[in-house]
């Protein structure tokens, strides 16, 4: 069994960087609203601008959970 040993001020930085890329993936959300009217293929390039962003958030947010800190909103 592998103990690993966390500072606070990691867990600081790493809350942060969650609520960046947070911040990112609800920008990138409002995104798709704006290019509706652009047609198929920019819908389909921000939707997928979109996913990759909450993929990101989401991976902070596991990380996150991995060392017990609850995700702030």
């Amino acid at each position: 069994m592998e103990i690993i040993v966390t500072h606070p001020a990691d867990h600081a930085e790493l809350i942060a960087t969650y609520r960046r890329a947070a911040a990112d993936a609800s920008k990138k959300h409002d995104l798709i609203k704006t290019v509706a009217n652009k047609g198929p293929k920019a819908i389909e390039a921000a939707v997928d601008t979109a996913a990759k962003a909450a993929k990101r958030r989401d991976s902070f947010a596991a990380k996150l959970a991995k060392l017990g800190v609850q995700v702030p909103d």
